[in-house]
């Protein structure tokens, strides 16, 4: 992967946004909820490593930490890529207010949102066994 494969969209944030295959298929509402998922994936992360730390916790139960930190991790992708990969894995989109979608009717977009939606949960998945891998070394 390079350093474009996560680019944001050009206009981050406008308010005229619209669904581009593979690129944004998120408005602001959905793009808020994203951010506070990864608000909550990183209180989650820090306190569960606390919490081990605290009951010294040996180094391998350590690795714990990477679930919540790549909850966090995809959470923050989705909310700067303004793609959400749970709607792009179902090919939906939404630009409205919450808990309203629309369908993709056209199958090459749809592949592309597949295919955007792998490379976050792919990053989401290496941010946190990173994260996993940095708790274990902790002393």
């Amino acid at each position: 992967m390079t350093v474009s494969t996560f680019s944001a969209p050009a206009a981050p944030g406008a308010p005229d946004a619209q669904y581009v295959p593979g690129v944004c298929n998120i408005g602001p509402d959905e793009i808020a909820r994203r951010r506070r998922a990864g608000h909550l994936g990183a209180l989650a992360t820090v306190g569960t490593l606390l919490v081990l730390l605290a009951i010294g916790a040996p180094p391998l139960a350590r690795l714990l930490v990477a679930l919540p930190a790549a909850g966090a991790a995809i959470g923050y992708l989705q909310a700067w890529l303004k793609f959400c990969a749970g709607f792009g894995s179902l090919g939906e989109f939404n630009f409205g207010p919450l808990g309203g979608t629309q369908r993709v009717a056209d199958p090459a977009a749809r592949a592309r949102d597949r295919a955007r939606a792998a490379q976050i949960a792919l990053a989401g998945a290496a941010t946190g066994g990173l994260v996993g891998l940095l708790a274990m070394a902790l002393p």
